[in-house]
């Protein structure tokens, strides 16, 4: 009888969480998208820096206790997960529900690189073995540097990609509401995230121990997605709702925040320098790198992630999630399985994504030449 309480309990908790989490996600893309408009700055802004760092919340709530408790395993592969989840889950899924996503000359020109830069710069950081309070500080410095110029360059912005500074909200929609109760909105809606979230990784997490998966199947596929919850109840809100911007400026900047704040802070924090082990240094940084790099070319194909691309994106991401399955219950397939994902699946990729980056490349050149 306990243990059918206890599975009820546990079911209340998960649908619960699901409601107040995209309670949570409207709120948030509602207070955030007015915000916009009444300030003047961008929804892309606001999406890379105020719904990108508050999406962030549970992956920083984890990672600093995890650091403070000296588990730097949990602190790393907490991001390094939400990272790839943030690209290939959220956005898929943002572009699949959404009927495909508009992405920015900014995101593609500025935010990407960085994205790209800052994991290159954390692999590169790894390479000995831990991250030390040296390279935390450069990365908090990093995000410092960051916020403060994209909230400036809002302001004043290029010429040639002005239109997309727009608010993109009617002064009727923004003036049936004050500025108090469009900041109200952003705080109350964050605050929905975190405990929505929380609230369904509970859930969740003792449906699973009461169905008998062990604690660290639950922590590489529960948790991890757990932790993005956040980001893909907004970002896919925001898609639906036409606020397309906010939905990848969410996810990129969520990257962003995840590397230089939040692994940044936990290792300024941690007692000791956080370990990173072989696998990570070897095959879930690489992997979150080159994630990374495949944005660039994919966005670059007429400033879009197209509907079947998200798709991809997803599948992508079931795929990683096989490995993380096999090699934590090592599995005998384990071995093959990584081999065909490391010389079949990113080889293929690889090629894909060149000869994207060239017909779109191709297709600007042809526009020039016929518009000169």
């Amino acid at each position: 009888m306990q243990r059918t309480s206890m599975s009820v309990t546990s079911v209340v908790s998960l649908v619960i969480g699901m409601i107040v989490l995209i309670g949570g996600a409207e709120f948030l893309v509602r207070g955030a998208s007015r915000l916009a408009a009444r300030t003047g700055i961008s929804p892309i802004v606001i999406g890379l820096t105020v719904v990108a760092f508050g999406t962030s919340a549970p992956e920083l709530a984890v990672s600093l206790q995890s650091a403070w408790d000296d588990k730097a395993d949990l602190a790393i592969g907490n991001v390094v997960g939400s990272n790839i989840a943030n690209v290939l889950l959220v956005l898929g899924l943002a572009a699949g529900l959404g009927g495909g996503l508009v992405v920015a000359q900014r995101i593609v020109r500025i935010d990407v690189p960085l994205m790209i830069a800052a994991s290159v710069v954390v692999w590169l950081m790894a390479l000995d073995g831990q991250l030390n309070r040296v390279d935390g500080a450069i990365l908090v410095a990093g995000l410092a540097l960051y916020t403060v110029w994209t909230v400036v360059a809002a302001r004043r912005p290029d010429p040639d990609v002005e239109d997309e500074y727009d608010a993109g909200l009617s002064f009727e929609r923004v003036r049936a509401s004050s500025a108090w109760t469009d900041t109200a909105l952003v705080l109350v809606g964050l605050a929905g995230l975190v405990l929505g979230a929380r609230m369904l990784v509970g859930g969740a997490s003792d449906i699973a121990r009461d169905l008998g998966v062990s604690d660290l199947v639950i922590g590489l596929t529960v948790v991890a997605v757990g932790t993005s919850m956040p980001e893909i109840a907004t970002s896919v809100l925001a898609a639906i709702r036409g606020e397309r911007d906010l939905a990848v400026g969410n996810a990129v900047g969520s990257n962003l925040f995840n590397l230089m704040s939040v692994l940044g802070l936990s290792a300024v924090i941690s007692p000791l320098p956080l370990t990173v082990t072989e696998g990570a240094r070897s095959f879930d940084i690489p992997i979150m790198t080159a994630v990374a790099v495949a944005c660039l070319p994919v966005f670059f194909n007429g400033y879009s992630l197209k509907r079947w691309e998200g798709a991809i994106f997803v599948g992508y991401y079931g795929a990683y999630v096989g490995y993380l399955l096999l090699d934590a219950t090592e599995h005998t397939a384990r071995g093959a399985y990584g081999d065909i994902m490391l010389l079949f699946v990113l080889p293929l990729t690889a090629l894909t994504l060149a000869v994207i980056a060239y017909n779109a490349w191709r297709s600007a050149r042809v526009s020039r030449i016929s518009t000169s």
